[in-house]
């Protein structure tokens, strides 16, 4: 709900900024909760909850830029507050390339129920948040004597924010959030293999804490005996939790930064073929209780749905007010929303039987990836599966290989996208990937 006292605050502030030498002015107040708890053998490890309210502003002072922000809200405060950050702002060098975006890219005001926001946020009972991570830890007792801990959690978050900016653009948002998740660690005679899984979502009454901590530990157990195999060049299908890793390096350099400073093997790539058919990503900020769902972004730019890349052709740039300034290109977003991944016809269990040979990769570890060359290096773990049917964990293995690569050997892309995270990735199946074992 909106507090009608918060946003005059932000309408004040920026006037008083005008007032008293800014050239623009961009102005946030804010307010959020949260609370936490974690459960060790059904008794309370850890419990925490906080509550913060804030301003935060980005002052534009004769060709200068500076942002500040503040915890303390009463008016004579922020008076001294905004008068020393603008005088703060005139010792900075200049940069013709800070501004305000123009009006006609912002948002304006139109009102859009994305369904982001829990009307029962306040009124859950701190006995029923213990409880749910109770229930994660509690479903694992006695599930198998090689467990060594596991830990139950629950966590929610409630924020609302409230924007003005000089140039006439004034917005608001709110959102809630509830999770639980369960870390579990299990004794595999000479290792110490584990797992962890949650599940989040925007509603209180849709929290399901049934099945997390079950499916940590089966995650941790399924690593005993994990070992490598053969260097070679083989099938990699990687499941769709973890494909966000290697889609990240992706996306990387897209962004404007990168564009701009020269740190991206994307460069000039719009329309041009940068992965294979299989590959199509939208991003929609209007996705209903989306976990990235937004009616305008972080300049106060107006949302709108973008096709980033269709059928394995780059289709547009993550360009923010600023960069989109250097660049001399029209600002798009400086970060993704909602990204949508045209689904396959299979799941992972049918990319799987499609496997002659290869690996079924659940997890990365550690490795490096170069955003202007593309080249990367990653450890991966996961299942070695010969003609179809996997055959045993594997560790300690690499991969290597170069993103202008590795995109156009997709072979396949499952029907089992993740629809309650931001990147709602499926399972992916590549041809032809190096692996570096024994």
């Amino acid at each position: 709900m909106k507090d009608n006292k918060k946003m005059e605050l932000a309408h004040w502030a920026s006037k008083y900024a005008k007032e008293n030498g800014a050239n623009e002015v961009s102005v946030s107040v804010y307010d959020s909760k949260q609370s936490d708890v974690e459960i060790r053998e059904q008794k309370i490890d850890k419990i925490q909850e906080s509550i913060e309210s804030g301003l935060s502003i980005k002052l534009y002072v004769n060709g200068r830029y500076s942002t500040h922000s503040t915890n303390r809200l009463n008016k004579p405060e922020l008076e001294r507050f905004i008068k020393e950050a603008i005088l703060a702002t005139n010792y900075l060098a200049e940069d013709k390339y800070r501004s305000l975006p123009d009006r006609d890219l912002c948002y304006n005001g139109e009102e859009r129920d994305l369904k982001l926001s829990d009307s029962t946020y306040d009124a859950v009972d701190p006995r029923e948040k213990i409880e749910a991570a109770m229930k994660v830890e509690a479903e694992t007792i006695g599930m198998d004597d090689r467990i060594i801990t596991v830990s139950g959690s629950y966590g929610d978050g409630s924020s609302r924010g409230y924007m003005v900016m000089s140039n006439g653009v004034e917005g608001f948002n709110e959102s809630t959030s509830f999770y639980v998740s369960a870390s579990a660690s299990i004794n595999g005679g000479d290792s110490r293999p584990s797992a962890g899984h949650y599940m989040a979502t925007r509603f209180w009454d849709k929290l399901n804490p049934e099945g997390v901590g079950k499916y940590a530990v089966e995650r941790a157990l399924q690593k005993i005996g994990a070992k490598k195999i053969k260097s070679g060049k083989m099938d990699m299908l990687i499941e769709n939790r973890s494909v966000g890793r290697v889609f990240s390096s992706l996306l990387q350099p897209l962004y404007g930064y990168n564009l701009q400073q020269k740190r991206s093997f994307m460069e000039g790539k719009i329309g041009q073929k940068v992965a294979s058919d299989a590959l199509t990503i939208i991003d929609n900020p209007f996705v209903e209780s989306g976990r990235n769902s937004r009616l305008f972004d972080r300049d106060g730019l107006a949302a709108k749905e973008m096709t980033v890349i269709e059928n394995g052709i780059l289709k547009t740039y993550y360009i923010g007010n600023y960069y989109g300034k250097k660049l001399e290109m029209q600002p798009t977003s400086g970060s993704p929303s909602n990204l949508i991944f045209e689904k396959g016809s299979k799941d992972l269990n049918g990319l799987t039987r499609e496997m002659k040979e290869g690996i079924l990769v659940t997890g990365f570890n550690g490795g490096n990836s170069n955003p202007a060359t593309g080249d990367f290096s990653v450890g991966v773990e996961g299942f070695y599966v010969k003609n179809g049917e996997v055959i045993h964990p594997i560790a300690g293995m690499n991969i290597t290989g170069n993103h202008k690569e590795i995109w156009n050997q997709l072979a396949a892309v499952g029907n089992d996208p993740l629809t309650d995270r931001s990147w709602q990735t499926p399972s992916m199946l590549f041809e032809g990937i190096d692996f570096s074992g024994l």
